[in-house]
């Protein structure tokens, strides 16, 4: 019927009879036009046959695919039942059984796929049974996509699924510890129990430390000094970062990088902690010790870092006031600079020099803070080409860190201020203008993080449970010494505590300040300044639940673009629909609209997939239940249509939009779904904040009551069987270009 239909034109149709097989070799060749054999079983005597005798072979889903395209029927010197690996080109590495793979590359070429022997640039997928060898770790390093055999089995499987894309190819991924067994060594029982958890759910098996069959012994170098066997020449012993690695690229890291240094070598004396009392150097003992006394008894909050340990001679060097010895972490101490005084500082300084002094230290620890949350955290997640893809949305980006660049950067004056006043230190310099010369810097930055820090802290804690990859990066950044083996949950929380402890400090300058001195007035006004931004902060705590609902839209919409986030938007009114025309999405799609403040965001209900979204881990998340089409200021909303009810259109309205990439006006029409939604109340509530928006006060005339056979909307058939295939037809079509575009990308 397909052939009939569309391609009539093209070439004529038969059906293939045991008379017709039997005519000779010829079998009746038409000399006008290419005989090409439809056959639904390529494991049948007429497939083999045909195929010995060298005939053009294909499947049903061919013949449908290139009709709903209107294209040629597909050339292949090889049968070719379905386009579902169509511009896929396949690479095979760690197989042992030559049939296997032998059927495997039968299966691609009856899918439109090609092999390659060799694995290069052009190959778009890798198709491994084994983590080791070349290839895997030539795939790993291009970011090319590594699968199971299964993946081509379930394809072949659904072969006859015209519309079957392979979306689920993450369900296949080659787990990173596939054939790997892995013992843990220096770990306490709770983290060796998670890290053996972590491994079978990652592909591979754990065994006992000493077990012949061990391909990885996984060490905490911080506790381990010695191993406890000799290791075979074929045994990787790893330090604790290779593991996480794995997980957080998703495929095996290389062991090059990560292998356990002996304690009697170089390069374990340096990993040695500096806090180490086991050193047989009783001068450095001492020495050490009298370091971290002297650490715990300075007048100054407490560094979430390990005081640093000096040279020799840079303790001989450094005078009493020098501000180098201000801060104790490792940052500041190499950031800090000299004093720029020409005077000495004496070593008996005023309460008021020594509490300011208390001031810039603990202003220099939370600047290093906000450092090491930006540099080991934020910039390596926002960072283009991860292995694995990127481990966080955007959204989820925004969400966790919100304004932390901008109280970095406001502190980071405050800081340099403070520095430039204790070096030239007198007691008329002004403490309080400091915090006056930034406070409405302060108010800007932030309420937006300190009212969200509890959905900052959620987030990172939901994309830890279902995001092995995150859990990883976070795992390996604990520990790391910039961290203070600190979560980041613990660093984050510093915004929060920072306004109240500053207030308190600028409260005891002031009790040590003298009233003559005109510091003490602008010391109020600059607790007073702090007050207010505290205040600002309780106010928009308020508005934290309506901002909530924008984060509902976010996760509710794949796609949904992080900007929708603001302080100053919120969510008005939502509507379901159906799209009467060709935008801004295909005709029949169900469309949700969102009215904010300001935009409008568009999104559609997502096409049935098979991917059962399951991540590594093995756990299912469901998919988005939206996808994002677009997110549109109101402004670009020229005209809202109410369209009279017909016979042939019910319940519907349409939108004259106007974007600034289009030369002319666009028309979106749709119907409302569902009676719950009354058309005047929605239609009245879009036109008045389209006039909010652009600042006119008739909102009503916005509307415009038209015939919709003048813009040729219409709503009948909109559910029938036509219908629908129609639109699964134009919905593959767009799929099967976009995958060639993506594929594309990853060739180049």
């Amino acid at each position: 019927q397909v052939l009939d239909g569309h391609c009539s034109a093209c070439f004529p149709t038969t059906t293939l009879t045991d008379d017709y097989l039997n005519q000779g070799e010829d079998n009746g060749e038409n000399t006008d036009f290419e005989t090409v054999f439809v056959l639904t079983d390529f494991d049948s005597s007429d497939y083999n046959y045909l195929y010995k005798r060298e005939n053009r072979i294909i499947g049903p889903p061919v013949v449908l695919h290139c009709a709903a395209k209107r294209e040629a029927l597909h050339f292949s010197c090889r049968p070719l039942y379905s386009t579902t690996m169509l511009n896929l080109s396949l690479c095979f590495t760690g197989f042992r059984n030559k049939e296997e793979m032998k059927n495997l590359v039968n299966l691609v070429h009856h899918m439109g796929g090609t092999i390659r022997k060799d694995f290069s640039t052009k190959v778009t997928h890798l198709v491994a049974c084994s983590t080791h060898g070349e290839k895997y770790r030539l795939a790993v390093c291009m970011g090319t996509p590594i699968l199971t055999p299964s993946w081509i089995h379930k394809a072949w499987e659904r072969r006859d699924d015209l519309f079957y894309m392979l979306e689920f190819r993450t369900q296949f991924k080659v787990p990173p510890f596939q054939d790997c067994s892995l013992s843990f060594l220096g770990f306490s029982e709770d983290e060796k129990t998670n890290m053996e958890e972590r491994t079978l759910k990652h592909g591979g098996s754990y065994l006992e430390v000493g077990d012949e069959n061990c391909t990885h012994v996984v060490v905490e170098e911080n506790s381990v000094k010695e191993l406890p066997f000799s290791p075979s020449k074929k045994l990787f012993v790893v330090k604790q970062e290779w593991f996480w690695g794995s997980i957080q690229m998703d495929a095996r890291a290389g062991e090059s990088m990560y292998l356990y240094e002996k304690n009697d070598s170089p390069a374990m004396k340096k990993a040695v902690s500096l806090l180490s009392l086991t050193t047989p150097n009783s001068n450095r003992k001492r020495r050490r010790l009298r370091d971290t006394l002297a650490q715990l008894t300075k007048e100054t909050e407490i560094s979430p870092f390990p005081p640093p340990r000096k040279r020799p001679s840079a303790e001989h060097s450094l005078s009493m006031g020098s501000l180098l010895d201000i801060s104790n972490t490792p940052e500041t101490c190499k950031s800090s600079k000299p004093s720029k005084s020409s005077t000495p500082v004496l070593s008996k300084q005023s309460a008021r020099w020594q509490v300011s002094k208390e001031l810039y230290q603990t202003e220099s620890n939370y600047v290093d803070i906000l450092n090491t949350i930006l540099q080991i955290f934020k910039l390596p997640l926002e960072k283009e080409g991860q292995v694995g893809g990127p481990i966080l949305a955007q959204e989820e980006m925004k969400t966790i860190f919100g304004s932390i660049p901008d109280i970095y950067e406001v502190h980071t004056r405050i800081k340099s201020d403070l520095e430039e006043l204790l070096t030239a230190w007198h007691e008329d310099r002004s403490v309080g203008d400091i915090i006056l010369k930034y406070s409405k810097e302060l108010v800007k930055a932030y309420p937006p993080f300190v009212n969200f820090f509890e959905m900052s802290k959620e987030t990172i804690v939901r994309c830890e449970k279902q995001k092995p990859r995150f859990h990883a990066f976070l795992k390996i950044n604990q520990a790391k010494p910039e961290c203070g083996r600190q979560t980041l949950v613990e660093l984050l929380i510093r915004p929060v505590q920072r306004l109240p402890s500053v207030a308190l400090l600028l409260n005891d300058i002031k009790k040590h300040t003298s009233d003559d001195n005109p510091d003490k007035m602008r010391l109020e006004k600059a607790i007073e300044s702090l007050k207010e931004v505290m205040t600002h902060i309780n106010e928009d705590k308020r508005k934290t639940e309506g901002q909530k609902q924008i984060f509902d839209v976010v996760y509710e919409v794949d796609g949904c673009p992080a900007n929708l986030l603001s302080s100053h938007r919120s969510l008005v009114y939502r509507v379901e629909t159906i799209a009467l025309g060709d935008q801004p999405c295909d005709r029949g799609e169900h469309v949700t609209l969102f009215l904010f403040n300001d935009c409008l965001e568009i999104a559609r209900k997502r096409h049935k997939v098979i991917n059962t979204f399951k991540s590594p881990l093995g756990q299912t998340r469901p998919p988005p239940p939206l996808k994002h089409i677009a997110l549109m200021p109101l402004s670009q909303i020229r005209r809202v249509l109410d369209l009279q009810d017909t016979e042939e259109c019910v319940n519907a309205f349409a939108l004259v939009v106007h974007p600034p990439t289009e030369h002319e006006n666009l028309l979106f029409s749709f119907q409302l779904a569902g009676e719950e939604t009354i058309k005047s109340t929605w239609l009245r509530t879009l036109c008045r904040h389209i006039a909010n928006t652009i600042c006119r006060a008739d909102a009503e005339d916005m509307i415009q009551c038209t015939d919709p056979d003048s813009l040729q909307v219409s709503t009948k058939d909109m559910d029938s069987t036509l219908s629908k295939a129609s639109r699964a037809i134009k919905k593959t079509s767009k799929k099967v270009k976009a995958e060639e575009s993506l594929f594309h990308v990853t060739c180049c």
